[in-house]
């Protein structure tokens, strides 16, 4: 297995060139920043790129947009992403475009040498590789983006009998409920999708366009 390294602190830069090299893996490259890492790339084609998020010259996303570069033109070379914290924004550019042999990990996760050694293989050899902490805060980020997730079973058919054009009457007959239950459910609706009161009428079009956007 050949891996290539970027990672702009000397320290971890070296410290994962001994560990990778200790554990059987020629590492081909270890880079500081987000140019070298692309020249390296198309020079080496590694197994596996090892690349820290924020590089110079800014340190916000020269790691991730040199990944994306990676994954789009070198779909065989397997991608190791390393951060400090978890970057939701980055993680989900990274892992929408393809999750085979892709990793995402905190840096922490490194001191634990045997998880961190799987992980490097894992991706080399077209797996996935997710730091826990990563799915959590993306799971928790996915929920905060889709609302009607949210609802109960009964307030999704509320929802779905609205958006035909339904009156609360209409709504009532077809569910074979009382009308005060269909107004608990659509107060409910409301304060899910977080819609204060602002003239009924008006909360009911904005419920209705959430639903057809979901």
């Amino acid at each position: 297995m050949r891996a290539l390294i970027a990672e702009d602190s000397v320290l971890l830069r070296e410290g994962l060139v001994h560990l990778l090299t200790d554990a059987g893996i020629e590492v081909v490259e270890a880079v500081d920043d987000a140019d070298q890492l692309l020249r390296a790339v198309d020079e080496h084609l590694p197994d596996i790129c090892v690349v820290d998020i924020r590089m110079p010259p800014t340190h916000t996303d020269e790691g991730v947009r040199a990944a994306l570069v990676i994954r789009a033109q070198h779909p065989d070379v397997g991608v190791l992403m390393l951060s400090q914290w978890v970057e939701e924004r980055y993680a989900t550019d990274l892992i929408a475009s393809d999750t085979r042999g892709f990793g995402y990990l905190l840096k922490d996760r490194v001191a634990d040498v045997r998880e961190f050694l799987e992980a490097v293989r894992r991706v080399a050899d077209g797996g996935t590789a997710l730091d826990p902490e990563v799915v959590s805060q993306l799971l928790v980020r996915s929920r905060r983006k889709d609302p009607l997730a949210g609802l109960t079973p009964r307030e999704t058919d509320v929802l779905r009998l609205m958006a035909e054009g339904r009156s609360n009457t209409g709504i009532a007959a077809e569910l074979v409920v009382t009308e005060g239950a269909v107004e608990k459910h659509v107060s409910s609706i409301f304060g899910k999708l977080g819609l204060p009161p602002a003239g009924q009428d008006h909360r009911r079009v904005l419920a209705v366009l959430r639903w057809i956007e979901g």
